[in-house]
């Protein structure tokens, strides 16, 4: 069984150095920071990365840059930032093609740049999508202006992974302070906050019609689906209730979202995925270095997943493969 991890994460020197100019910008490890062995980890693509891979039981990662990505820097820094990360990452895969693929950085500082840079590391450098970590400064996904990034990410079958993002300072202020700095961090990031912020940013792609004008459009959510899928029958209720969309809401995550686990290694959280948007939506992912799948416990939480062997083959790389048109193999 061949395992494709999709959320495994990158940090180039030039993202360090852009991201050094941002005021107040935490330069922690778990942003590639110092010489710790986080820090360490996320910097490397050579030697240690693939010796990582296969303690995991990871026969190919999918690269992509840790979170915020470009998505906190000004235009004049995301743009050529981007760039170069792509140019970057394109490299890494030429000289590891069997053990490496790439997911795009895109500029969404700028839109149009970013809906041309997309179209560049598709159908120039042959990458097969893009990441995104959520909002753009204050401007959620579903803004006007990226709709000719989701126009061109339809139109060249190129997922888009949506990564978590920090909530807005205002909602960590409100929500998520006065518990002590460790802990504030902690519940507004990976603890809690991450979650229902990806999460209300793939409903609001929903809720705002943005697959309705682009039913093609294909997303990749983490996280056993971001809260969200634990509560979608309930939210469904809001159809009843003056939201207008062209389908049942259950359709749009069962044909256009596809959901990881992010290397939460859950059998709970697994079945109940499978039950709601069905094994032939997930994918896998171990959120390689942030996440402890090592000692081959991200091959053996696959392999002895409650599922037929056919779906434990379509999520490990079918499924993927199929998605991104380069096998057909796998329930779709």
């Amino acid at each position: 069984m061949r395992i494709v991890a999709l959320e495994e994460h990158f940090v180039p020197a030039g993202l360090l150095a852009a991201w050094e100019r941002v005021p107040r910008f935490p330069r922690i490890p778990e942003s590639g920071f110092g010489d710790g062995a986080l820090a360490r980890r996320l910097r490397d693509v050579g030697a240690g990365r693939l010796a990582a891979m296969d303690d995991q039981g990871v026969d190919t990662a999918v690269l992509s840059l840790s979170t915020p990505g470009v998505q906190n820097l000004p235009p004049a820094d995301a743009v050529p930032v981007a760039r170069e990360a792509n140019d970057a990452l394109a490299e890494i895969v030429r000289g590891q093609p069997e053990r490496f693929q790439a997911f795009a950085a895109v500029p969404t500082p700028d839109p149009a740049a970013a809906a041309a840079e997309l179209e560049r590391a598709v159908a120039g450098l042959g990458f097969r999508g893009a990441l995104l970590n959520g909002r753009t400064g204050a401007a959620s996904m579903d803004a006007p202006p990226f709709d000719d990034l989701y126009g061109t990410a339809e139109r060249l079958r190129a997922p888009l992974y949506l990564h978590p993002q920090t909530p807005p300072l205002q909602v960590r202020e409100a929500y998520y302070s006065g518990l002590g700095d460790q802990v504030d961090a902690i519940f507004a990031g990976p603890g809690v906050g991450w979650h229902y912020e990806t999460g209300v940013q793939a409903l609001r792609l929903i809720f705002s019609g943005v697959f309705d004008r682009h039913p093609g459009l294909q997303i990749i959510i983490g996280h056993w689906g971001e809260v969200v899928l634990f509560f979608l029958e309930r939210i469904a209720l809001m159809q009843s209730r003056g939201l207008h969309l062209q389908r049942p809401l259950a359709d749009y995550f069962r044909q256009n979202i596809w959901v990881t686990g992010s290397g939460v290694l859950s059998e709970r959280y697994l079945r109940w995925t499978a039950e709601v948007v069905g094994a032939g939506r997930i994918l896998y992912a171990t959120d390689y270095p942030y996440v402890d799948t090592f000692g081959g416990k991200a091959r053996a939480f696959l392999e002895r997943a409650p599922l037929a062997e056919a779906e434990k083959a379509a999520i490990a790389s079918g499924s993927w493969e199929q998605l991104t048109g380069h096998l057909s193999t796998g329930p779709s």
